[in-house]
């Protein structure tokens, strides 16, 4: 009997404390995390405006910003639950500095992946080099084929990318040596239109001109277009073709709309000219630059 009464007065007393304070802190990390997907939701309808390609560099931050700091505060609520509960169970908290400095150390050693990996998603994110949303191609240690697609989650340890064929891929923030961003504040579709050397290279160049202005004027184009497509003139001369490139700035994420839009337009005005030309087959497109990147659906 004497020990039925000292659980039940430990279940009334501090058994009850644990219960109410582990009960508290899943609650209390669920509204923390349900707060979170609040404001980046938010932010996300403020700055895209129902695309998530299309949004600002400062919105991309502070969504990246919202998903780091709900993550740190519900790893902080579960670990000070767990030092209430120690103390409600009568374990000395202050003894455990000793073997808990010791297993840190340990722990230290053997997680040093872990954080390097740490380290480096804090300097992507407060670096800006990349958030929600951008389209990248991540170069990883010892080479390889970079992982290429749009951001889908950053947080501290990864980065998550769901390629064009709908793969995602997981990235460990510490492996990352290169990242190319292929949306920061705007992008560039870059148009290569092949010609047999037999063709009249001044009236090509007329052709694609008045293509690009077409192009400017249409309302369904001119939303993703910054300023009417330019004509860099001949890229290029084989033996028996040149490649006469134009180039067009857009807004992010949308240049591989704009390329295929811009081939399309190519391909019918020469045919409306009673040309005889093979049709564009090489798109690249770069953000803030001219570096070729890989295109994607």
């Amino acid at each position: 009997m004497e020990a039925l009464t000292e659980v039940r007065d430990w279940l009334s007393g501090r058994g009850l404390e644990v219960v109410l304070i582990v009960l508290g802190s899943v609650l209390l990390a669920r509204f923390v995390s349900w707060l979170g997907g609040r404001i980046t939701e938010r932010i996300d309808a403020r700055s895209t405006g129902g695309d998530a390609l299309v949004r600002s560099e400062a919105a991309k931050h502070r969504h990246s910003l919202t998903q780091v700091l709900t993550w740190a505060a519900v790893v902080l609520i579960y670990s000070i639950a767990v030092f209430f509960v120690l103390d409600r169970l009568g374990v000395p908290v202050t003894g455990l500095v000793a073997p808990a400095t010791v297993l840190g150390v340990g722990l230290g050693f053997g997680a040093q992946r872990i954080v390097g990996d740490v380290l480096a998603g804090f300097f992507i994110i407060t670096e800006r080099q990349y958030g929600f949303g951008d389209v990248v191609a991540i170069q990883v240690v010892g080479g390889g084929d970079p992982a290429t697609g749009t951001v889908e989650d950053v947080t501290l340890r990864v980065t998550r990318v769901r390629s064009a064929n709908g793969e995602v891929v997981t990235v460990p923030n510490g492996q990352i040596v290169k990242v190319v961003n292929l949306s920061r504040d705007w992008a560039r579709a870059v148009v290569d239109v092949p010609i047999p050397t037999s063709v009249d290279v001044n009236r090509v160049n007329e052709i694609l001109r008045d293509v690009g202005r077409d192009a400017f004027r249409d309302p369904a184009l001119r939303p993703l277009l910054l300023d009417p497509p330019s004509l860099m003139g001949v890229e290029s001369l084989d033996l028996d073709q040149v490649n006469v490139r134009m180039v067009a700035r857009t807004l992010p994420g949308k240049q591989f709309e704009v390329g295929r839009d811009l081939r399309a337009r190519v391909v019918l005005a020469f045919r409306n000219q009673g040309m005889n030309v093979p049709p564009p087959t090489t798109v690249a497109a770069a953000a803030n630059g001219d570096g070729p990147a890989e295109e994607q659906p």
